[in-house]
């Protein structure tokens, strides 16, 4: 387990920095700076001390949530895995409030820098008292530095020097992707992009043209909607990163319900991706209850089995977005041997971190489509009593199926398996 011992120095802080070089021979963009003000409207906190992970800090009137904390658990284990494998790391925290975030990925995952920005300058003691608690360094061993800018200037102005990122992490408010194409450009190739989107309308498929201009996806209403907003996010990093030449691989996407809050880990690589496969259309029939997934080529024959025509009026269609598994599995399997390590699971706490991490493990199954089937809904079509999530999954792997829980609603389950035999198959377990 890491033990907690942040040294204490001087609380002054200075924009002017060591510029490390890399490899990233990307062109500027100057795409409309994000207004990160926008994020201090709502939810704000009274000032005091709080503790996360037996680290105290202060929240002044930033804004913060203590249900966050879980997203930053699995940031900070990301960041540590990362610099165990590649022996330094340098962190740009671009919206980082308070600076628990900054003070974290410092303490925890021992950053050997971050830059931890915020557009409000009132923020600066706050921000400054609480990294303070972690030794500054001078010149070449700085380990941190406070600057208040647009998150989009601060990622230009990066990138234009040639000093870039091994984990950018952007804790942005509704969907505003603006950000997307300077995160690419200020981040090193092999590095790590943690999103953050949190427009529940839009997911949930009643802002459909919002969702279109911020990610590329026309969203509509389905009843798994939340874990469409992580595949929304995914996939309009998909196409950001296609128009500059590289490609993502999601590590983990993870959705809570404060907020809503649906944040996704990307690594970026160069190159684009040689298939579509995982780039495609989700539709679900209002009628029978069956999903599938819809290549680009298919846009002109979707129909559902129970309808005699192809043209099923009530089959609707979402995408374009990202359809392939929202984890990798030996990554998630990696962050929860690490929080073993940490002493951070059997804690107890609503859905503790072992549970999730264990769930995301048994999502990450590539045979598994995107969405999931609601228990009391399935029942409600069939018209019948709905059986215990447990006896469901052992049935469903009896027929030959691919199922798991899902992380984002504790009564669904997903799986591979059509809606007419997931009705029998539930049937089946009722009458046993």
């Amino acid at each position: 387990m890491l033990t907690l011992t942040p040294k204490t120095l001087s609380s002054s802080s200075s924009s002017s920095f060591t510029l490390h070089k890399s490899q990233n021979p990307k062109s500027p963009n100057s795409s409309r700076l994000q207004s990160s003000k926008w994020r201090f409207s709502t939810n704000f906190v009274k000032s005091e001390i709080q503790i996360e992970r037996g680290l105290e800090f202060e929240t002044g009137e930033t804004f913060f949530r203590h249900e966050s904390a879980r997203g930053r658990d699995l940031g900070v284990l990301s960041a540590s895995l990362y610099k165990r494998s590649n022996g330094s790391l340098r962190i740009l925290d671009a919206m980082c409030g308070c600076g628990i975030r900054s003070l974290r990925y410092l303490a925890e995952a021992e950053a050997d820098f971050v830059m931890a920005n915020d557009a409000n300058d009132a923020y600066r003691r706050i921000i400054t008292d609480n990294l303070s608690k972690i030794e500054r360094g001078t010149g070449d061993e700085r380990r941190w530095v406070v600057t208040h800018q647009l998150a989009n200037k601060a990622m230009i102005e990066r990138y234009m020097v040639g000093d870039f990122f091994d984990l950018i992490d952007i804790d942005s408010f509704g969907s505003d992707s603006a950000f997307l194409r300077d995160a690419f450009n200020a981040l090193r190739l092999g590095g790590l992009l943690y999103l953050t989107c949190t427009d529940g309308y839009s997911s949930g498929g009643h802002r459909p043209y919002n969702s279109l201009a911020a990610y590329g996806a026309f969203i509509r209403p389905m009843p798994f909607g939340n874990e469409i907003g992580l595949r929304m996010l995914i996939g309009g990093a998909v196409r950001e990163a296609a128009l500059l030449g590289y490609h993502v691989k999601p590590l983990f996407s993870y959705y809570s319900y404060h907020g809503p809050v649906f944040r996704v880990l990307l690594r970026v690589h160069r190159g684009k991706l040689h298939e579509d496969r995982n780039y495609g259309f989700v539709t679900f029939c209002h009628l029978c209850g069956n999903s599938d997934t819809v290549r680009w080529d298919e846009l002109g024959l979707m129909g559902c089995p129970c309808s005699d025509t192809k043209a099923s009026p009530s089959l609707k269609v979402s995408g374009p977005m990202w359809l392939g598994p929202l984890h990798d599995a030996t990554y998630v399997t990696e962050m929860l041997d690490l929080a073993k390590e940490w002493g951070w699971v059997s804690e107890g706490i609503g859905m503790d971190l072992e549970k999730l991490l264990s769930i995301m493990i048994e999502e990450s199954d590539p045979r598994l489509p995107p969405g999931y089937t609601i228990m009391d809904q399935m029942a409600s079509r069939a018209k019948m009593n709905s059986p215990s999530l447990k006896k469901m999954m052992s049935a469903l792997v009896k027929e030959g199926y691919a199922v798991s829980r899902s992380h984002i609603i504790s009564n669904a389950l997903k799986t591979d398996c059509p809606m007419s035999d997931f009705v029998r198959i539930a049937n089946n377990e009722m009458q046993n």
